[in-house]
């Protein structure tokens, strides 16, 4: 359980009533209490920065280098499935975003060759393909129930939504489906949820998180990482108060 030293507390916090969307659900200005009880500087806090932002934002940066658009192509055409698919779960092997046994299902999908090309194959298209967000990610979603299976399945909302979330976090959220649940339902808001990864759920979370954003705009967030973070302090049990 996260906690926040005393000092760390005081009046010059930037959680004042006068700061609070006067329109805004009761359920919206609990969270945003809670969330600047542990952060009072908000998205600013060196605090929130050190346990929620930085490690999220290192990874970004890592796929810039490593997967960025012309990288990721260039593999693409020599053929270097098993090397896209290699630094892919590199990255994300270093936060603390998908479960153990999530980071396995994906490491034995993605080692077989036709494993590697099918995963390569569909996160460019889903990054960069043709076609509108919810065609790219329906398709996206196609190719994860298609990796090979060990043991654990890879269809997954946290398998599907993780390497959207770090490549491109000004568009894309990652999902962890029972904190997200508890977030919303602690703010109020009607997430049209399905266990099964899906356009309906995903476009349900997506408009949820412009309302989120929407509400905290003088809290300036940055991207879809500073909107993830708020929703997990809402619905963690490391944040239980």
């Amino acid at each position: 359980m996260r906690t926040v030293e005393a000092s760390k507390l005081g009046t010059e916090s930037i959680d004042s009533p006068l700061r609070e969307r006067r329109h805004a659900s009761s359920g919206a200005a609990k969270c945003r209490r809670k969330f600047l009880r542990f952060f009072p500087q908000g998205f600013r806090d060196e605090i929130y920065l050190d346990w929620e932002r930085n490690y999220k934002w290192k990874a970004h940066e890592q796929w810039n280098e490593l997967l960025g658009r012309a990288a990721f192509r260039s593999l693409l055409r020599e053929g270097e499935f098993t090397e896209i698919a290699a630094r892919a779960v590199r990255i994300e092997s270093r936060t603390n975003l998908l479960f153990s046994f999530e980071k396995m299902a994906l490491r034995d999908a993605v080692k077989p060759p036709e494993g590697a090309r099918l995963f390569a194959e569909g996160l460019y298209g889903f990054l960069f393909g043709a076609g509108n967000t919810e065609r790219r990610f329906e398709r996206w979603c196609e190719t994860v129930g298609a990796l090979p299976r060990k043991q654990t399945r890879v269809l997954t909302w946290p398998v599907v939504t993780v390497f959207g979330f770090i490549a491109q976090p000004d568009t894309h959220i990652f999902f962890k489906p029972t904190v997200t649940r508890t977030a919303a339902r602690e703010y109020g808001f009607d997430l049209q949820y399905k266990s099964r990864p899906s356009w309906e759920t995903y476009t349900s979370l997506l408009e949820f998180a412009a309302v989120v954003r929407r509400d905290l705009r003088d809290l300036r967030p940055r991207d879809m990482i500073d909107i993830q973070s708020f929703l997990w302090v809402q619905g963690s049990d490391e944040y239980e108060e």
